[in-house]
């Protein structure tokens, strides 16, 4: 039995992946125990002075979702404590303990906040943000704990994440949708890679177990670029809800969010951001198992 730990179990993406394994096959660690579950979970902040060998014994797999995008506290090195430190500290006690492989939730973060051509695995990192800086930081780092032969490291770098309960952007873009229905991306024609939680789920799900993971990078998301309009045409078809898609030019959109210092959020928005999923498909015979249809109707049960 392929008993495995799992952080951020509380989570948006951790609460849909303990519902794949039964509680017999899975150990938790996070600050609250995830409502319903019945397995072993262990209460432990994610910081680099933490123990975690007690959570680890008689765990092969480790799948790492525990991380903050924000920092929330005074220390300006919080955000590095968290999404390095913490682990680096969780890796290599993984590693003493005989754990066999170490999945690493990062972020598409790690190589940009736009693509000019789709992202692929063999591009150098440049992270815009303190974020994508400390998800970068700690990929370099298990990549050299690999080296040492002594545990698999497996480093997954979704786009944006959606579905039921999806906190950030699309939480945004959801609640935007039921209070109005007039939006203003009638002109927009960008391409942008977004990944359902569900596709997410069963390709963390192949990574633990398949031979041909081991220590490699995956960039991965649906597997369909489509523009913002066409995202949110989605969401409010998900809704059962009527929406106008106001043609105001793009231009005009960088304008206005400049004006209040939001540039960054627009352009999440209506930037381009690609990637290329070719290398999940060649090496692991994956393919993203659920439409962008099929999550969008989970919305409004």
């Amino acid at each position: 039995m392929n008993k495995i730990l799992l952080t951020g179990g509380s989570g948006f993406i951790g609460r849909e992946l303990l519902k794949e394994f039964s509680h017999e096959n899975i150990v938790a660690v996070g600050r609250r125990s995830p409502e319903g579950f019945l397995g072993d979970f262990f209460e432990r902040e994610m910081a680099s002075s933490e123990d975690y060998s007690e959570c680890l014994a008689n765990v092969q797999s480790v799948i790492h979702l525990a991380g903050i995008a924000h920092n929330i506290s005074n220390n300006p090195d919080y955000i590095d404590e968290v999404n390095v430190g913490a682990v680096m500290k969780l890796a290599r006690q993984a590693a003493e303990a005989g754990v066999k492989r170490f999945i690493f939730i990062s972020s598409i973060g790690v190589l940009g906040g736009y693509t000019k051509e789709p992202f692929n695995e063999d591009m150098p990192g440049n992270p815009c943000s303190q974020y994508g800086k400390s998800k970068l930081k700690a990929e370099n780092l298990l990549r050299e704990l690999s080296l040492e032969d002594r545990i698999d490291i497996v480093i997954i770098r979704p786009v944006l994440v959606y579905g039921e309960g999806a906190p950030g952007n699309f939480s945004k873009l959801l609640t935007m949708i039921k209070k109005t229905p007039l939006l203003p991306f009638g002109a927009c024609f960008n391409k942008r890679s977004f990944i359902s939680v569900s596709n997410l789920v069963d390709f963390i799900k192949i990574c633990v177990t398949h031979p041909k993971a081991k220590n490699e990078i995956f960039c991965i998301s649906d597997g369909n670029d489509i523009s913002i309009k066409e995202f949110t045409n989605a969401i409010s078809e998900g809704l059962n809800k009527n929406i106008i898609q106001t043609p105001v030019p793009t231009f005009l959109l960088r304008f206005m969010a400049k004006l209040i210092k939001q540039d960054s959020k627009i352009e999440q928005l209506i930037g381009d951001l690609q990637v290329d999923i070719t290398k999940a498909q060649r090496l692991l015979g994956w393919s993203p198992p659920e439409t962008m249809r099929e999550t969008m109707k989970k919305l409004s049960r």
